[in-house]
């Protein structure tokens, strides 16, 4: 997994409270176990004026020209701004595997999905959780100024606005040490393969039985 330290992006603003899972990724996509490939479907039915299913060429499909990320000014958005309990309804991870593939590395809302939350971690995401004041704030001065664009300072935990405001935020320290150090589940159990070696050839001496 790649470290998370610091990013600078311009914002998105997705004003929609209680975005649920399947709205970030549509159920028919969920046919893969590979991270990579579904940017093209993040946000699927919003985002496009038909009905999308897998295998379609997406240059071929209309655009919703009234939906946020189909707009010039938040092309190349890193950081999407979000309303209250953003990634609701069911735990597929795809929902960041399909956020993270179109390009967003942070996100801002007042509350998340705890399972949505929890996974953002597990894929190299940051969550950042800043009250509701503080967001509808973000989301005029993002909509009012083109090319909007904020820094997140993880080992500071700060966002840092264009007017140079700086806002903390809280994160755990567990999971903060873990996107410092880009490391997922498989990345901390690799800190431990000496030790694990060990082991494995100590049972293999002690009770050959179980190898034979």
């Amino acid at each position: 997994m790649e470290k998370f330290t610091r990013l600078e992006g311009i914002a998105a603003p997705l004003d929609r409270a209680n975005v649920d899972t399947d709205a970030i990724i549509p159920k028919q996509f969920l046919k893969s176990i590979h991270r990579s490939g579904f940017g093209p479907n993040l946000f699927d039915a919003w985002r496009y004026l038909d009905h999308g299913e897998p295998g379609m060429d997406h240059r071929q499909r209309l655009q919703n020209p009234d939906f946020i990320l189909n707009r010039p000014r938040y092309q190349g958005a890193k950081i999407l701004l979000a309303r209250e309990n953003f990634g609701c309804g069911s735990s597929r991870e795809h929902a960041p595997w399909a956020l993270r593939d179109y390009g967003f590395l942070a996100i801002i809302a007042p509350s998340f999905a705890d399972i949505f939350y929890n996974n953002c971690f597990k894929n190299g995401m940051l969550p950042i959780v800043l009250d509701a004041a503080t967001v509808d704030r973000l989301f005029h001065e993002a909509d009012a100024c083109e090319g909007y664009t904020l820094t997140v300072d993880l080992a500071r935990q700060t966002v840092v606005t264009p007017g140079g405001e700086s806002i903390p935020f809280a994160v755990d320290a567990f999971r903060k040490d873990c996107l410092l150090n880009g490391l997922d589940v498989i990345g901390l159990t690799l800190r431990h393969v000496d030790e694990i070696k060990a082991y494995e050839a100590r049972r293999r001496r002690e009770e050959p039985w179980l190898f034979a």
